[in-house]
């Protein structure tokens, strides 16, 4: 089990505003899981990846292969207070799911850096 955090990079986020994103993208993928799939990521020491893609397109395309696959996902709209333009897209989250089916959607991805 695990889940993973796609950043769209193309934003060039500071990095606390980054943060944040991650931790809301991380927070409602966990809630869109099966219980079952929580409790079994909770037992496993909750790992997590945080990637990067190019763009708000690649990040879309990603969530859309991720839902058509079942798994639980979060698209982040950034509310636009601080650094952005309110609805900017600025990650996705997926999983907690099993580490093959997350793999699928993410696996070519870079870390981000």
């Amino acid at each position: 089990m695990k889940q993973v955090i796609v950043v769209n990079e193309a934003l060039r986020l500071p990095r606390g505003k980054l943060a944040a994103q991650v931790a809301h993208a991380a927070l409602d993928a966990f809630l869109d899981a099966t219980r079952q799939a929580q409790q079994q990521w909770l037992s496993e020491g909750m790992p997590k990846i945080v990637l990067q893609c190019d763009s708000e397109i690649q990040l879309n395309e990603l969530a859309d292969r991720a839902r058509r696959a079942g798994l639980p996902i979060a698209v982040i709209a950034d509310a636009g207070h601080t650094v952005v333009v309110a609805g900017t897209i600025t990650c996705l989250g997926v999983g907690p799911a099993q580490d093959e089916a997350v793999d699928a959607i993410t696996g070519e991805l870079k870390l981000v850096r």
